[in-house]
């Protein structure tokens, strides 16, 4: 990776600092806090998400009837996601054993936590869970695809592509034949030294 690009991966992360910061300055006015990955809320704070809460019969009386009518399609992927979640932690299990990589913690990608908020009625909990666990499955599933591509065959692709993750910042160049069997031992070691998060 070349300086000027080592800097601006740089300038990126002190961003996502900064954007967690005010995500925090966020999660204070609100009047909640986190202990040990648990929501607490204010008393006060609670009783207000109570009386915000819309009933079942109201909640489905005003829904468009399309938004009702695609939610079976919806559900529908539950099937395929879990399977995508139960391929990817058996794969990552025997892959990256074999390679010496420490594995990815499913924990820190599928969070689901929305179903405690007093103001969301049964329905929007179950559509709450239902995303943050197949969003949460898909963020899994491409960061061992991400780790995968990276021992195997970390070069950028001539053409960006939409939404690469971040580990393809630190590939080789296209086309730079004379540093790819250097760099590819290089960046394997890097995997292997790699800490994922807590």
């Amino acid at each position: 990776m070349t300086s000027n690009i080592a800097e601006l991966v740089e300038q990126v992360r002190k961003l996502e600092d900064q954007i967690s910061a005010a995500l925090a300055a966020t999660r204070e006015s609100i009047d909640y806090e986190l202990h040990e990955r648990k929501v607490v809320f204010e008393k006060e704070v609670l009783e207000r998400h109570h009386q915000l809460k819309t009933g079942l019969f109201r909640f489905l009386r005003t829904a468009p009837f399309l938004t009702v009518l695609t939610a079976p399609v919806i559900y529908s992927l539950i099937v395929p996601v879990a399977l995508l979640d139960l391929s990817v932690s058996i794969y990552q299990w025997i892959c990256f054993s074999a390679w010496g990589i420490p594995r990815v913690r499913r924990s820190e990608y599928i969070v689901i936590d929305r179903q405690y908020l007093a103001y969301l009625n049964g329905i929007e909990k179950l559509n709450c869970v239902y995303c943050g666990y197949a969003n949460g499955v898909i963020a899994f599933a491409r960061e061992i695809a991400g780790i995968t591509e990276q021992y195997w065959c970390p070069i950028k692709h001539a053409h960006q592509s939409a939404g690469r993750h971040e580990r393809a910042l630190e590939f080789l160049e296209y086309g730079d034949a004379e540093n790819w069997r250097k760099s590819l031992g290089e960046l394997r070691k890097k995997l292997k030294e790699l800490e994922q998060p807590r």
